[in-house]
C-alpha cells in the first residue's frame, strides 16, 4: 500500500516529486502540496493537478509521509508551524539542502526521519538521490522512504557525514553539467556552426556520454583515454583544459559547494536550538 504524501513546498524539486510520485502510480487523491502564495499555488495546481493549499497543518493531518521541500533558511519557521501536527506516526523526508537530522529531531522529538538531497533530473525520473535516516528511523521507515525517492530515478543510502559532498556533486551537478554544455555550444556557435546544430550536437553528445559512462563496465578515466588517441585533436583539446586547470577548479568549485552546504545547516541547527533550547537538569 502506497503511502499517502504532504509535500510542504511547492518549489521545483517539490513540484517534480510531486510529478514523479504520479507518474510512479500515486493517485492524485494521494498527494498534497503546500505553496506560501496563492498564485503560486494556483500555479501548481494547474501544472500537476495535485490539490495545492496554503496551510502546512491542514496539508500534514491525514498523511503517512511528510516531505519538507522549502529552503533551509526556512526549514526553522515551517517546522515551528507543523511541529505540533507531526506526531511518531509520521515519517518526515527532507529535501532542504545542508540541514541535518539533528534539526528536525531537536524540534520533532522521537519522530522519524529521512534527510535527502535528490536533484533536478528527478524531472525526467533520471534522478540522483542519497539519503540517511536518524535514530527513530527503522528498515520499515527506510524502505518508504526508499520507494518514493526512487519514484524519481536511483537511490543510495549513506552516512550523513557524507551528506554535504553529496550535495556538491549530485545536488548541484546537473548545474555543472549545464554550464559545460552552455560553453560548448557557444565555441561551436564561433566555430561557425548554426545554434540549431550546435544544441543538437551538444546535448546528444552529453547524453550520450552519460549513458555509456554510465552503462560501462570502464571507468571514466579508461573511457577517456580511449577518446584521446596521442597527438590527435581530442589530446589536444584535453591539453588545453589540463594546462588551465580544469581539475583543480572542479576541485574547489565541490568544496565550496560543500562548505555552503555545511554553513546552510549550522545556521538552520543554530535558529532551531533557540527556538528549542534542551533543557537542563536542576543544578546545572
Amino acid at each position: 500500500m502506497r503511502p499517502t504524501v504532504a509535500i510542504l513546498g511547492a518549489g521545483a524539486m517539490g513540484e517534480i516529486l510531486a510529478v514523479g510520485l504520479v507518474r510512479a502510480g500515486w493517485s492524485l487523491d494521494e498527494i498534497v502540496m503546500v505553496a506560501r502564495r496563492p498564485e503560486r499555488a494556483k500555479e501548481a495546481e494547474r501544472m500537476t493537478e495535485i490539490r495545492t493549499i496554503l496551510d502546512p497543518v491542514a496539508a500534514v493531518n491525514g498523511q503517512d509521509v511528510v516531505i519538507v521541500a522549502v529552503k533551509p533558511k526556512d526549514v526553522p519557521d515551517l517546522l515551528d508551524q507543523v511541529g505540533e501536527v507531526i506526531t511518531t506516526d509520521h515519517l518526515v523526508i527532507s529535501l532542504a539542502a545542508g540541514v541535518p537530522l539533528s534539526v528536525f529531531e531537536q524540534a520533532l522529538p522521537g519522530v522519524a526521519v529521512i534527510r535527502s538531497m535528490p536533484n533536478t533530473p528527478a524531472a525526467v525520473a533520471e534522478g540522483m538521490s542519497a539519503y540517511c535516516g536518524g535514530t527513530a528511523v527503522d528498515e520499515d521507515a527506510f524502505a518508504r522512504a526508499d520507494a518514493i525517492l526512487s519514484a524519481v530515478g536511483e537511490t543510495i543510502r549513506l552516512s550523513e557525514d557524507l551528506l554535504d559532498a553529496v550535495t556538491a556533486i549530485s545536488g548541484s551537478g546537473p548545474a555543472y553539467v549545464f554550464l559545460l554544455a552552455e560553453s560548448l555550444t557557444e565555441a561551436a556557435i564561433r566555430e561557425g556552426l548554426p545554434h540549431h546544430a550546435a544544441e543538437k550536437l551538444v546535448d546528444q553528445m552529453i547524453r550520450g556520454a552519460g549513458i555509456l559512462l554510465q552503462g560501462s563496465e570502464k571507468s571514466a578515466f579508461r573511457l577517456r583515454g580511449e577518446v584521446t588517441s596521442p597527438g590527435g585533436t581530442t589530446a589536444a583539446a584535453v591539453h588545453v583544459l589540463e594546462d588551465g586547470g580544469f581539475r583543480a577548479l572542479m576541485e574547489d568549485a565541490v568544496r565550496s559547494a560543500a562548505d555552503r552546504s555545511q554553513t546552510l545547516g549550522e545556521q538552520a541547527a543554530a535558529d532551531v536550538a533557540a527556538r528549542h533550547p534542551v533543557p537542563t537538569e536542576p543544578g546545572e
